[in-house]
């Protein structure tokens, strides 16, 4: 079950946190992995990391915000074969109100969180429509609960799962799956950074406090989020379309 053997997954920002994960975990069911990477220093190791576990990976530098750039990758993957699987993970984040959110802080957030699955999805579909494809985008529990201070950020993420629902519904006939994951917390260094620089001193505690947001008990991990995608871009999910599934400890229904 769950085998991607012979496929090809692009996939965004697949060098650190959630994204590496499921770099492995496809790279580990038999696909070829083409990571679009703008920490290319960062890719290459991923990719290193996958072939030196007998897997295949390959690494673009790639900065998704430009649909230039985003296009002449696709087209260069593609003449190494088929486009099977896109996986739109590369996503950044900004804390504050409307208050606190400058045009500057929302033009950077729309440009690779909106406009970058655009882009990708956009480059990419095209070579998806004669033989079918799958697509999984990466939305957030903040795609449709409110957060404190994530303004900017939600509205991004509101974006991506409302793309979502349209490319599933406008590409049935195309064979071309369309779904999304909204993760909560998922500890990742990006976590352990944002808690160094923000509590200093107050490491431990802070860990644990945002730990207990979650009625779990507990942040998620990014293999929980990895195994996720690896079964719904895989064949065992074929009647799966159009929807969007929460991994959040049991944030959304059991929060209050």
């Amino acid at each position: 079950m769950f085998s991607l053997e012979g496929k090809n997954i692009v996939i965004t920002g697949g060098a650190s946190g959630i994204g590496k994960a499921i770099s492995e975990k496809m790279s580990e069911n038999g696909a070829h992995v083409h990571i679009l990477e703008n920490n290319t220093e960062s890719g290459n190791e991923t990719v290193t990391m996958i072939e030196a576990a007998s897997g295949k990976a390959s690494c673009y530098p790639c900065d998704v915000s430009k649909q230039a750039e985003v296009k002449e990758v696709i087209d260069v993957i593609a003449t190494k074969g088929t486009i099977d699987v896109l996986i739109n993970n590369a996503g950044i984040a900004h804390v504050g109100n409307i208050e606190g959110t400058t045009e500057e802080d929302m033009n950077r957030i729309y440009n690779v969180n909106v406009k970058g699955v655009y882009n990708c999805m956009k480059a990419a579909i095209p070579y998806m429509k004669e033989k079918g494809g799958v697509i999984l985008n990466m939305a957030s529990i903040a795609s449709t609960v409110g957060i404190s201070d994530r303004f900017a950020y939600s509205m991004s993420k509101g974006a991506v799962l409302t793309m979502t629902y349209s490319v599933a519904k406008d590409y049935l006939g195309y064979n071309i799956r369309c779904n999304s994951i909204s993760p909560a917390r998922i500890h990742t260094p990006f976590v352990d950074g944002f808690i160094k620089k923000n509590y200093p001193g107050e490491e431990e505690e802070m860990f644990k406090k945002l730990s207990k947001t979650q009625p779990i008990g507990r942040m998620g991990k990014p293999e929980e989020v990895a195994n996720l995608a690896l079964y719904l871009c895989s064949d065992e999910a074929s009647f799966i379309t159009g929807t969007d599934f929460p991994i959040d400890g049991g944030f959304i229904k059991l929060n209050g």
